[in-house]
């Protein structure tokens, strides 16, 4: 078998460095432990971060880059880390139109989320949510290429990783078990490994280090285990933020279990598009499009005032541009359609109390009064009690870990002496640093992809310098350089655009 980078995950982040890997010429394997590929990445429901793309261009949204490295480093806080930051935003548009040209995705549907200077969330008008959209997009394409072309492209499901092999400073290949056999493949490795927001094993990095989140609800997925921190934090790596644990102010509440650990989410898109957060008396209590940890903590306030449910409401102009969120939620039995009357009496307040809130949130609109919560962004108004809502109850939920494995920007996973092991590298959720304190919405996705892309570009030129060489085994040393350099002239053009 050729030289050929391991990637570990199957999620947006190690298709993204997958697919890198193959257009660059290189020879690919990926290990996930599920029996099916896409990871949190098919979750995500409010789109991809990018600035300065041919969307917002076509669209004449006034957006840049700069502005857009200014509010993820707001958002980051005292956690930033300008380098990874930079990293993320500069090679934002690239991300979102290789999805385009590549890929052939639709994303030229636009939205500002929270803490969005201007609205920069890219989503597509097909009958899906993008993150669904996007990832089975890449999964899709890297299953054909394993079909046409096996000695280039494999995968295997179903397959446990359980640890790196390490001789000195480089890694040269992982441990995996498959079908109850243990096995080892040898090559540099990119772990996509994914987050640990399901972490409740009885290693649990949250009871580790965010006790207090451990007892929420979830919305990510069961593999959500924190396996590639354990592994590499094992074999001498740094985890860095570990108690940046990203709890999202919309879990949806199923009223039929609404004590279940694992939720749904409601996507930000929708208080994005004009949704707004009713308490328990039928009253605003916060800017709805602040950041996460900040809604978050303001719902908490209301439960400690006995102000719960909190209560997200759509009227008709939200609603018909988030059709397909809407009708989603509503066949999984997590929100309805109501009249504001009826909205009223299950708020259990006047109508005459809920149209006052309208109304003073109207007068802020359009800009009469100030709102006390300092919101700045208004879409799909006036709001009105004659109007039909979409309606459903809330409860913040364990989302995201921004906290991860140390890396620097070209993806290189570091070592307790902060320099970088050799052939190892992360991206996706399981590479800390890259948000900071909180992550902005739409950020997820994106830094599948950048950083996605950063590792397989990294990986891959650090399996043709070593087959150069002739670090991977002398005896084919000439035929590996041949077999690369013959690759690389007959690429496909239509494929690596």
């Amino acid at each position: 078998m050729a030289p050929r980078v391991i990637v570990v995950g199957g999620g947006l982040s190690g298709l993204s460095a997958a697919h890198t890997i193959y257009l660059a010429g290189g020879n690919v394997v990926v290990l996930d432990k599920q029996a099916f590929f896409g990871g949190n990445s098919t979750k995500a429901t409010s789109g991809i971060n990018g600035a300065l793309t041919r969307t917002q261009v076509d669209q004449k949204i006034q957006d840049s880059v700069k502005q857009f490295y200014d509010d993820t480093l707001k958002s980051a806080r005292d956690k930033a880390r300008p380098d990874l930051i930079k990293v993320l935003t500069y090679k934002s548009a690239a991300a979102v139109e290789w999805l385009q040209d590549v890929f052939g995705l639709d994303l030229t549907l636009v939205s500002r989320l929270g803490g969005h200077s201007h609205p920069r969330t890219h989503r597509g008008h097909d009958a899906k949510f993008p993150g669904m959209a996007i990832t089975y997009a890449l999964m899709q394409r890297l299953e054909e290429l394993a079909e046409a072309e096996p000695e280039r492209v494999q995968i295997i499901k179903k397959a446990r990783v359980t640890g790196l092999k390490k001789e000195g400073n480089k890694i040269s290949g992982v441990n995996y078990e498959f079908g109850g056999e243990s096995s080892f493949v040898e090559g540099p490795v990119v772990l996509a490994t994914g987050g640990y927001a399901a972490d409740f094993t009885e290693t649990s990095l949250l009871k580790k280090h965010r006790p207090d989140t451990y007892d929420l609800a979830s919305t990510n997925g069961v593999h959500a285990t924190g396996d590639g921190q354990k592994m590499v934090m094992a074999i001498g790596g740094n985890g860095i933020d570990m108690d940046k644990v990203q709890v999202h102010p919309t879990g949806l509440v199923d009223p039929k279990d609404p004590g279940s650990k694992w939720k749904f989410l409601a996507a930000e898109a929708l208080r994005g598009e004009g949704g707004l957060l009713l308490n328990g008396d039928g009253d605003r209590f916060c800017d709805e499009l602040g950041h996460r940890d900040y809604v978050s903590g303001e719902m908490w306030k209301e439960k400690d005032k006995g102000k719960f449910p909190v209560r997200l409401i759509l009227n008709s102009k939200a609603s018909n541009v988030l059709d397909f969120h809407t009708r989603h939620y509503s066949g999984r039995g997590l929100m309805k359609k109501m009249t504001g009357k009826e909205l009223a009496k299950e708020i259990g307040c006047t109508p005459d109390h809920l149209q006052g809130t309208f109304k003073k949130y109207n007068k802020i609109a359009e800009g009469k009064e100030k709102d006390p919560y300092g919101k700045k962004f208004f879409h799909n108004g006036p709001v009105d009690i004659d109007d039909d809502f979409h309606v459903a109850v809330m409860e913040p939920v364990l989302h995201f870990t921004m906290g991860g494995i140390e890396i620097n920007a070209d993806a290189q996973i570091l070592n307790q002496e902060g320099k970088p092991f050799e052939g190892l590298y992360a991206c996706g959720e399981l590479a800390g640093g890259v948000h900071g304190a909180n992550r902005l919405g739409g950020s997820s996705l994106l830094g599948c992809v950048v950083y996605g892309r950063v590792a397989g570009d990294s990986a891959s030129n650090y399996l043709f310098q070593n087959a150069l060489k002739g670090n991977l085994g002398s005896a084919s040393r000439l035929g590996q350089i041949f077999k690369f350099l013959f690759t690389l002239i007959h690429l496909n053009p239509a494929r690596s655009l």
